[in-house]
């Protein structure tokens, strides 16, 4: 007669049996949950969809060269993103004045802005140098896009692009070209196409770049090699500097100048809401009309009268480094809401300075 098992060792073999039983039941849900996934997205995915991705793949192959069985495969595991096509619909930069300023003007993002600035002070202010964009609107561009790195964005790029591309008849054009910019770019740098993460209009890195700009405009400021704007900060300050000195940014000239108005808008003054308008009238003849500012600047200068919508209508005078902050993002409100900021950060990082001086002199007096 054999040896009788003992009943602990039973209820552990029972344990084992019923683990490995609950293992296998939820790797089929997450199996289950993953097929309901992609025949969901696949139900959703429109006809242009398909047949868009179908000739974007003849159209790389024949002006890139690109090998059409790869990018076959890879365009392949591009997925339709419904998400995305709501993002898009809904922008912030669609709000008033009055909402949208709150979503920035955050004590958080000030003092993140002014702990930026202390941490990478060598980059920004080698920046300033090479590129004489003052540290201020640096670090308040990077604050706007990603909050100094903290969110990077959740939305595969891939899918971003090829979802607006194909199917997002307004603008079709432009995120096409964005998407083939991805590609070139990944012939050009060490990147994970389909694992890239952005937003839901594919812009990438701590500055939020789209491809074409990242190709145009990224530098290699800590001069390792590589243009590297997710995990290099230094690289995405001197992307930065380099993008607005590129569009013109002028060295020490003012942004933007607080407006008054006493008698209505006068006629003839063409009078911007959100949408940018290049500089192109003189500050003399500003005044003149009836608008004029504390600011002393040659009457030469030229300015574009803006008006914001708040309880109280805001009216400003944007300088031509304010519509060169506009060709980052083309709206008015991201501009201010980035020198606005950027005030703030500076005030912020300046009185932290002081203090510090101070804790130091009192640490010296007590030796």
């Amino acid at each position: 007669m054999g040896a009788k098992i003992p009943f602990a060792q039973i209820r552990v073999i029972r344990s084992l049996y019923m683990g490995i039983q609950a293992m296998r039941l939820i790797r089929w849900w997450y199996g289950m949950l993953a097929t309901l996934a992609f025949l969901t997205a696949a139900a959703e995915e429109p006809a242009s969809y398909r047949a868009g991705t179908e000739r974007f793949v003849s159209e790389m192959v024949h002006k890139y060269g690109f090998d059409k069985g790869e990018l076959t495969t890879l365009m392949g595991q591009a997925r339709y993103s419904r998400e995305v096509m709501d993002a898009i619909r809904r922008p912030f930069e669609a709000k008033p004045w009055y909402k949208y300023r709150p979503i920035f003007l955050t004590d958080k993002r000030i003092q993140g802005g002014a702990a930026f600035w202390r941490e990478n002070r060598g980059s920004l202010e080698r920046a300033q140098a090479t590129y004489g964009v003052p540290p201020q609107i640096i670090a308040a561009i990077i604050g706007v896009e990603t909050n100094y790195g903290g969110n990077l964005g959740r939305h595969r790029v891939i899918d971003a692009l090829s979802t607006l591309g194909f199917s997002y008849p307004e603008r079709a054009d432009f995120f096409r070209k964005e998407l083939a910019a991805l590609l070139l770019l990944a012939r050009e740098e060490p990147i994970d196409t389909l694992g890239l993460r952005g937003s839901y209009a594919g812009a990438m890195g701590l500055p939020q770049f789209i491809p074409s700009s990242y190709r145009a405009y990224a530098v290699d400021f800590d001069g390792d090699g590589r243009r590297n704007l997710w995990e290099s900060k230094a690289d995405a300050i001197g992307s930065v500097g380099n993008y607005f000195e590129q569009h013109g940014w002028k060295a020490g000239e003012p942004v933007a100048l607080a407006g008054r108005i006493t008698d209505g808008v006068p006629r003839g003054i063409v009078l911007a809401g959100k949408k940018p308008v290049k500089p192109a009238i003189g500050l003399d003849k500003l005044e003149a009309a009836g608008i004029t500012t504390d600011a002393h600047l040659s009457g030469t200068t030229r300015a574009t009268l803006i008006r914001l919508h708040a309880p109280e209508p805001e009216y400003w005078l944007g300088i031509e480094n304010f519509y060169v902050i506009t060709r980052y993002n083309h709206s008015n409100l991201y501009a201010m809401a980035v020198y606005q900021l950027s005030r703030e950060i500076q005030a912020a990082y300046e009185a932290g300075r002081k203090q510090q001086a101070t804790a130091d002199r009192s640490w010296d007096m007590g030796k």
